[in-house]
């Protein structure tokens, strides 16, 4: 099995790799070494995936629950695992610094930490503030020994601020308070996404691609894109599969059993992607 280090090591060099490349979310162990065995060089956790498959709603699993659900998830795979910190856990760059370090504890040697405040009626921390929480978490990373690739998220488009200048505004500080890697959810436009990627120099970061254009990855990459993360999709498209097979059962018939894999093809992607 790899250590710590080298899939640092590894993650790093992914994205100083030409082109982009896809880091799905798995929500488990198990959907983590389904992933890996289909031949996924990372991972990232989900929060919202989580947090549903154990019974809540996103952002209340808490840290707790996020640091014991990283130390399974970390060993399992001999793949990098980065993760969805959220928020940091707390409003202070202390409480960033904190879920750095118990993160990388865990396992990580990657993760994000966002500027929404969990207060919807003021959901964006002030761009000092963020930066401050930003640079407090990069600080922390950078006392690690192993190269800690720290994730900075500006969450406007998610929060109904939609503002393109300040967003870049946003990143920029990110980057300059020590982020490796810059994040923006919820951007409309492949146009957004060119101009986010022509004014920060870090890797940027997008689920799946600009929200009203379906965009293959290698249209997504030709943006500037370097990193496609799916959020809570993968968790999602498991749960409709479920969901509606449960509703045909409670109909009456069965003809989802169709379209599912043997167990031996499931069997053999939980093999192939676990940690030697």
């Amino acid at each position: 099995m790899k250590t710590q280090a080298q899939k640092a090591a590894d993650f790093e060099a992914l994205h100083k790799a030409p082109g982009c490349f896809i880091i799905p979310n798995p929500w488990d162990p198990g959907s983590a070494r389904i992933l890996a065995g289909l031949g996924f060089k990372a991972l990232t956790t989900t929060s919202a995936g989580y947090a549903r498959s154990i019974g809540f709603l996103d952002y209340n699993a808490g840290r707790e629950n996020v640091m014991e659900h990283i130390r399974a998830m970390a060993p399992a795979i001999d793949i990098p695992l980065a993760a969805d910190l959220e928020d940091g856990f707390g409003p202070k760059p202390e409480d960033c610094a904190e879920t750095i370090r118990q993160g990388a504890a865990a396992g990580l040697v990657g993760g994000s930490i966002e500027d929404f405040t969990g207060d919807r009626s003021d959901p964006i921390h002030g761009l000092e503030k963020a930066a401050e929480r930003v640079r407090a978490a990069a600080e922390a990373a950078k006392k690690l020994p192993f190269k800690f690739m720290l994730c900075a998220r500006a969450e406007n488009y998610l929060h109904g601020r939609q503002d393109l200048g300040d967003t870049i505004k946003r990143l920029q500080a990110y980057q300059e308070a020590g982020a490796d890697v810059l994040f923006a959810p919820g951007l409309n436009t492949a146009d957004e996404v060119r101009e986010v990627c022509r004014s920060v120099d870090r890797p940027f970061n997008i689920v799946r691609g600009p929200r009203k254009e379906m965009l293959t990855v290698e249209q997504v990459g030709a943006l500037g894109v370097k990193r496609i993360s799916t959020g809570g999709m993968m968790h999602a498209a498991a749960m409709s599969a479920m969901i509606g097979a449960a509703k045909e059962m409670a109909a009456g018939t069965w003809e989802f059993t169709k379209a599912m894999p043997f167990a031996g093809e499931i069997d053999a992607l939980l093999t192939k992607g676990a940690a030697k």
